[in-house]
């Protein structure tokens, strides 16, 4: 995440959402996106479908409590694994993107199950690819990456486009 902030965002007043930003009870060792985003000039909203710690808004899954185009920059890590409709969650994800905005979404491709509350699949460059493209992000980056022996991501970055 440092790299990606460094590469792709700038030193502007920047709207973040974390989507999926709860940290769990007993995994607070994982930590949160929060950390990464520390400019003084950046807007950072933590959501999640649960209240806790490090959310800032409470959501539903394919609802967001936000106006079109509010934010610049989504960011979302270990989350749409659980998502039962991840096609309907990326539609929602683009509507609140602003044209121009940046997204950034890592699931796993590789891991054991863990529900939370549910566990629903793994993703794969294509399969990545595939929802951005449905829900009319422009693919900048798909790539799979090995984290340890037992776990891969998958990340993606795409784009709003300006005439979306």
């Amino acid at each position: 995440m440092h790299e990606f902030i460094e590469k792709y965002l700038p030193d502007d007043d920047l709207k973040v959402l974390d989507l999926g930003s709860r940290v769990v009870k007993n995994q607070e060792h994982l930590g949160s996106y929060r950390q990464f985003f520390t400019n003084s000039k950046w807007k950072y909203t933590g959501a999640d479908t649960e209240a806790g710690n490090n959310v800032d808004e409470v959501i539903q899954s394919y609802n967001f409590p936000f106006e079109d185009e509010t934010f610049d920059f989504v960011v979302s890590g270990q989350t749409v694994e659980h998502v039962e409709y991840p096609w309907q969650w990326f539609k929602e994800l683009a509507r609140v993107l602003k044209k121009g905005g940046l997204c950034c979404i890592i699931a796993p491709a590789v891991i054991h199950e863990h529900k939370y509350p549910i566990d629903t699949y793994r993703y794969y460059p294509d399969g990545m690819r595939a929802l951005a493209n449905w829900s009319g992000l422009s693919v900048i980056k798909v790539e799979r990456v090995v984290v340890d022996k037992k776990m891969e991501d998958t990340y993606l970055i795409a784009q709003k486009p300006l005439n979306q």
